[in-house]
Formats: C-alpha cells, structure tokens, sequence
C-alpha cells in the first residue's frame, strides 16, 4: 500500500515514517508539509492511506480533508495529532481513524491493518462492480448496439423474438430469454414470468392482479406480470413481506 504523511513537523514526520515502514503492507512512504505539496504528492502516486496533522503552517489540515470528500475514491484519511479535541471535526469530514502523538508503534500497525482490510474491500467492491454492469452486445437491424445494462428496464420474449426495454428505446432482436439473463447482473435483474425479466431499480408501482397475482408497472409505463411461481422470489427481493 503507498502512505502519504502530511505534516510540518520534520521529527514527526520521520517519526512515523519509520513506524509506518515497519509494516509488511506498506509500499512506498511519500513525504508533504503543506497541503499543496501535499496535492502534488497525491497526483503523482494515489496513496491507499493519508497521514493528515490537523496543524500546518498557516493552514489547517482540514483544507485538504475537505478536498478529498469530492473524491469518488479517497484515500483512507487518519488523522495525526497532538490534541484530542478534533475528533468529532474529523469524522464529520469522512475521516477513518485518528492517531494522538506521540505515537505508538501498536496502534500505528492496528490503524494500517484496519486500512489494508478497507482497501481490499473497496478494490473487490470495484471490481465485482466494473464485472457486472459491463455493457453487453446485441444484434438489432442489421447492426450491433452495445447495451450498459444499468439501463434496461425489461426484457420480454415472444414466439419469434426478444424485446429488450431501455431507458431511452426498445430494440427487437433474436435469442432466448436465458441466453439474454446471462448476461444482465443479478445484483438488478429479477425474472417475474417466463417471459419476462425486470430491472428491480426501475419499478414504479405493484398492483394486486388476478388470482392472487401481481402487476408491476415500470418506469416506462410498461405493465409486467408476477406470476405466482416467481412470486415468492419477487416479494423477498422487494421487501414485501
């Protein structure tokens, strides 16, 4: 993992540079006394874990927190400190942890084991992520349109063809309702009938139908059915009963 260290202390500094280096995880170890170098540092090599004093030179570590809230992934941001009355500040701006100077070699090795495990977990959440809404293609018209399955709606099959619903038009192609749910992820899909398969995220309204039955109304104002075989499955995915 590559750590950054953010603070206008150079003792400090090497303090936990060294403290930080004896863990097997870190990497690399960048240095900043300023939260502009420190923005340097951070275009240079993405740090997994940012070392951030609350106060710097005519400036507060907080101007950098701020920052990295705007950030789709930021770094895994504890605060390094010699006063205990920042804490509620800190975690208001998204920070993981908070480590009092001087510092204990323990409980820098527990704050680097508690970022190794956040890591992962967000490089394993990233990549199931990028696996299941990768864009799929189909044939329609005598051309081949990649579909990002985030925008389907439906996928409905009749007799001689398969219509797949988005949010902006609906293409006619050839195949099977199986073959066309392999490719949709699970985490939106949901089959309602055998010939249908919704997205759960473009529900709009559910209505009581016949036999016991329900009629799902979808963002397009197309009407699914619920047949009573996967009606069970349905009321569970959706929280119905």
């Amino acid at each position: 993992m590559h750590v950054l260290l953010v603070d206008d202390e150079p003792l400090a500094r090497e303090e936990l540079n060294y403290l930080v280096s004896q863990h097997p995880a870190v990497t690399s170890v960048a240095q900043a006394e300023s939260v502009l170098e420190a923005m340097t540092k951070m275009m240079e090599q993405k740090p997994d874990i940012l070392f951030l004093d609350i106060h710097l030179t005519d400036e507060s570590g907080f101007e950098l927190a701020e920052k990295l809230v705007t950030l789709s992934d930021p770094p895994y941001l504890v605060f390094a400190t010699a006063y205990d009355d920042y804490a509620l500040q800190a975690f208001q701006v998204n920070a993981s942890d908070y480590l009092l100077k001087p510092f204990e070699e323990k409980r820098v090795m527990e704050i680097i084991d508690k970022a190794k495990k956040q890591v992962n977990k967000n490089q394993r959440t990233t990549t199931k992520s990028v696996e299941q809404f990768s864009t799929f293609p189909i044939h329609s018209d005598d051309r081949i349109f990649l579909i990002n399955p985030e925008t389907v709606q439906m996928v409905s099959v009749d007799e001689r063809s398969l219509s797949i619903f988005t949010d902006e038009k609906q293409y006619v192609t050839t195949g099977t309702l199986s073959g066309i749910e392999q490719k949709l992820p699970p985490a939106l899909f949901i089959k309602t009938q055998r010939s249908f398969i919704i997205n759960v995220t473009k529900v709009k309204e559910i209505q009581p139908w016949f036999n016991h039955t329900l009629q799902v109304t979808m963002e397009n104002g197309e009407k699914v059915p619920v047949s009573r075989s996967y009606l069970k499955a349905f009321k569970e995915r959706l929280n119905l009963e």
